[in-house]
């Protein structure tokens, strides 16, 4: 890989890729000003809806930030209405005994909804286990996504259909997909920006470092989006980490990183725009950390009231990204009553959908669990299936014996 050298004012050297080099020249500011995030945490909305005076936005020079079109605004506050519906519906199922499980983003929405809206088709979305409204909103059917959340599948969607990846559960390794992905694309010469989902607490794991330290030395498109909602499961994130921000953490990479109201649907379209144009651009890998909240449990098998308290969940949730935004838009005159109502039928509907699949008895076969391990199964794998078999067709001709 060719390395580009600039000089210090010490006259020592720092080694870059020409991708960071040339967007600090382009933006007409020095490398250590385009790598560190703008002093301020990016915002354009305040929590009543209001727009923020634009020298209050916590921009720098080089960290400028257009402001959305209003039909783009309008097009995720859609979208937020249908990603807070799935939430809410999935969690009643799981307290229905239809799911076993759901790790909901309640309250983070807006994050989910800008990052499939910022990508481009061809593109590529990794998620993590709390991403469903982020899956959904690339295109995933939302009956689709859901298999695995029942334990029906490992996951029920075709990733190359929609270019989204199955939603990990295990933190981090999703990242180093991601980079997989990115890099290959770079090697065939592909158009392809690539973005990892992850949260607060996966920065603290091995993967998260290899995932950084790889893309940014081959120079490749990914943003790194790190949804911080203060608690990894109960550790809150000043038991994670000390430094002034997570978006601090992409200059000991030689990225570019940067810290956005993650409740701020405005502030989150502007920066992840950027982001994605300064990737397809040549600019190598960024680190996004957006400042959001987990307004409910971890998941259904988590007691949250242990670990923070009411009062600190309550300030957040008049933060809300969904009401937020809605006020703006009600504001401006672009949100009508009609749009209102048919957003909630068609949420709905959708709920229903779910409901429907999910109150669906299945009938699973357990021999399909030796059928997606490998294209070509091992002699040892055939050896299990066998084994399962002769087991169950045993279990079968027992019962039929008793029923007679």
């Amino acid at each position: 890989m060719t390395e580009n050298v600039s000089h210090t004012t010490d006259g020592g050297a720092e080694r870059t890729t020409p991708g960071v080099s040339e967007a600090s020249h382009r933006f007409g500011i020095t490398l250590e000003d385009y790598l560190l995030p703008a002093r301020g945490r990016i915002s354009m909305m305040a929590p009543d809806g209001s727009l923020i005076p634009a020298g209050e936005h916590g921009t720098a020079p080089g960290h400028e930030y257009p402001r959305p079109s209003n039909e783009r605004l309008l097009a995720a506050y859609e979208q937020l209405v249908l990603g807070r519906r799935i939430n809410d519906q999935n969690a009643a199922l799981v307290r229905q005994g239809r799911m076993a499980v759901y790790p909901s983003s309640h309250g983070q929405e807006a994050c989910q909804v800008t990052v499939a809206m910022a990508l481009e088709k061809r593109d590529w979305l990794f998620p993590t286990y709390r991403d469903t409204v982020a899956v959904i909103a690339r295109g995933v059917d939302p009956n689709e996504v859901m298999t695995s959340f029942r334990g029906e599948w490992h996951q029920g969607y075709d990733p190359h259909e929609h270019n989204t990846s199955v939603e990990a559960t295990p933190l981090t390794t999703q990242l180093l997909h991601a980079v997989g992905v990115a890099h290959a694309a770079r090697l065939r010469g592909e158009d392809t920006v690539v973005i990892a989902l992850c949260g607060d607490g996966a920065t603290s794991e091995g993967d998260f470092h290899e995932a950084l330290n790889f893309a940014a030395v081959f120079n490749l498109p990914v943003i790194f989006f790190v949804q911080n909602n203060g608690y990894a499961i109960s550790v809150p994130l000043s038991a994670q980490s000390v430094a002034p921000s997570l978006a601090h953490k992409a200059v000991g990479y030689g990225m570019a990183g940067e810290r956005v109201d993650g409740n701020d649907t405005m502030a989150l379209l502007s920066v992840l725009d950027r982001a994605v144009a300064l990737a397809r651009g040549g600019s190598g890998p960024l680190l996004i950390e957006a400042e959001t909240y987990r307004v409910q449990a971890h998941t259904n098998a988590d007691d949250d009231t242990r670990y923070r308290e009411s009062e600190e969940v309550a300030a957040w949730r008049a933060k809300d990204p969904l009401l937020r935004l809605r006020a703006y838009l009600v504001n401006e005159g672009l949100l009508t009553e009609a749009d209102e109502e048919r957003m909630a039928a068609k949420a709905e509907e959708t709920a229903a959908a779910l409901r429907d699949a999910m109150n669906a008895d299945i009938t699973p076969d357990p021999l399909e669990l030796f059928d997606y391990v490998f294209t070509e199964p091992t002699p040892q794998l055939l050896e299990q299936r066998a084994m399962l078999a002769d087991e169950l067709a045993r279990d079968e001709e027992a019962k039929q014996e008793a029923s007679k």
